[in-house]
């Protein structure tokens, strides 16, 4: 049974590159029908931040991301590492060293003028003297002195790194706190992992927690490193070009289905395929078929992606979305299919939906002075006023977009004017700009009696305008 994990650090909140290495991590465990686990490593004491691991685990239930068993918490094992520590330091596999700092600062020093890659020089793997007074050890572990340490990566092929670059490293602190690579390996052999799928900025840590598997006697897992997400200049992503908290793309009002869609476009492909359905991403997803180059991240094709779900998705769900996300509640709006129908298409985001929204069911209380401008021009006053007595006269018969469209095409004929004639003045003073819906759809929202009430109110502050 496949077995994969995501093991966030809760000393930040979660980001796209990290949503998306769990997005391929749950889908490589439920294509093949196994498990997919989650594990907090939060033994970083001093800079764990409670909020940050809500947030974590807020972000997958928002994206959908479910994981199987109780969250692992790092925290929580101390005495297990304890344990494995001492068992390596009674088979001679780890030993104490009392090399203090100075002393290792030396000897790197020293290693530096020499031209060499400073490192640690094993001075107490085989020490039996006295230890010296006053100096806390650290434990370390023993690496292999000769050969090389050679893994298959599912995406980069077979890695291999000589034995004599990864030294005794340190598996325990003076202080008796584990170390990352050494509770990692524990961790990951102790939850079943069979395939690990992280980033390749952990792809030198391999070495060393295969080192630790070797001495444990554990089976280590496969391994996928996946390139980074680069910006669309070809460098590290950054927070002002999107690494932001995922929950920060919920609040800018994008869906979930399109971040996930977004993000395993990032890296992987199938064909010239562009929109997947999580259905999809389950029968085609493989880590082995992941890019072996950084990927780039492309705004204009999330957004774009954002449209085409928001154009997808019911107007129950959106009229929902709104109400949880936005405080935005047209339940009750007794026209609320028309609304939803006439903005969604023109929406990119949540955020813009409410705001076309808000812009219809919303009175105008100023009027764009480009677009009044432009719109009243000649007779647009007269022509104007003429429409609004012609709508009034059908009120209560009027309901659909095809209606009051008719009604548009029978003035405009009898008046033998062009559409814009009507159309540009009967913008401006339903919507206050020249933007918008369609001005037969944004009729049958608003109704007669609404329409022809804005109508007034600018035919009103023409007059003013007259006057002064």
């Amino acid at each position: 049974m496949v077995v994969t994990r995501f093991a966030p650090s809760p000393t930040g909140y979660l980001h796209i590159g990290g949503l998306r290495t769990a997005l391929f991590s749950w889908l490589w465990a439920r294509k093949n029908g196994g498990n997919f686990l989650l594990r907090i490593e939060d033994t970083d004491m001093k800079r764990n931040s409670e909020d940050a691991m809500k947030a974590i685990l807020e972000a997958f239930d928002w994206v959908g991301l479910d994981y199987d068993a109780e969250v692992v918490y790092q925290s929580k094992r101390f005495g297990l590492y304890a344990e494995y520590i001492e068992r390596l330091l009674e088979e001679g596999k780890a030993y104490r060293c009392y090399m203090g700092k100075d002393e290792l600062d030396a000897l790197r020093q020293e290693q530096m003028a020499r031209g060499e890659r400073p490192r640690y020089d094993g001075r107490y793997r085989d020490f039996d003297g006295t230890p010296p007074e006053g100096v806390q050890p650290v434990i370390r572990i023993k690496a292999p002195l000769e050969g090389e340490i050679v893994f298959s990566d599912g995406i980069k092929g077979e890695i291999r790194i000589a034995a004599t670059e990864v030294d005794d490293f340190i598996i325990a602190r003076s202080d008796g706190t584990p170390t990352y690579n050494f509770v990692v390996a524990i961790d990951d052999a102790l939850m079943g992992l069979t395939d690990v799928i992280r980033g390749d900025d952990h792809l030198y840590n391999t070495p060393k927690q295969l080192v630790v598997y070797e001495a444990l006697g554990f089976t280590p897992p496969r391994f996928y490193h996946v390139p980074m997400i680069n910006n669309e200049e070809g460098r590290k992503l950054s927070k002002r070009d999107g690494a932001l908290d995922v929950m920060e793309y919920r609040k800018m009002g994008y869906l979930p289905e399109a971040l996930l869609n977004f993000l395993v476009r990032l890296g992987w492909s199938r064909g010239d395929q562009e929109i997947f359905s999580i259905e999809e991403m389950l029968e085609y997803f493989d880590p082995s078929n992941i890019n072996k180059s950084a990927s780039s991240y492309n705004l204009d094709k999330l957004v774009w992606l954002n449209g085409h779900y928001i154009n997808n998705t019911t107007n129950e769900r959106l009229a929902s979305l709104l109400k949880e996300d936005f405080d935005m509640d047209i339940s009750g709006h007794d026209r609320v299919e028309f609304l939803l129908d006439a903005t969604k298409t023109r929406s990119k985001t949540l955020v813009e939906l409410r705001d076309n929204i808000e812009l219809i069911i919303e009175s105008p209380e100023e009027y764009d002075p480009k677009a009044f401008k432009k719109a009243f021009k000649g007779e647009a006053h007269e022509i104007l006023a003429d429409f609004a007595r012609r709508l009034q006269s059908y009120e209560g018969e009027l309901h659909l977009p095809t209606e009051y469209h008719r009604v548009m095409e029978e003035f405009v004929k009898e008046r033998e004017i062009g559409f814009g004639k009507i159309g540009q003045p009967l913008r401006v003073a339903l919507l206050g700009r020249m933007t918008g819906p369609g001005m037969d759809e944004v009729m049958a929202i608003l109704g007669v009696r609404e329409s022809v009430e804005r109508i007034s109110r600018l035919l009103s502050r023409l007059e003013e305008l007259k006057a002064q």
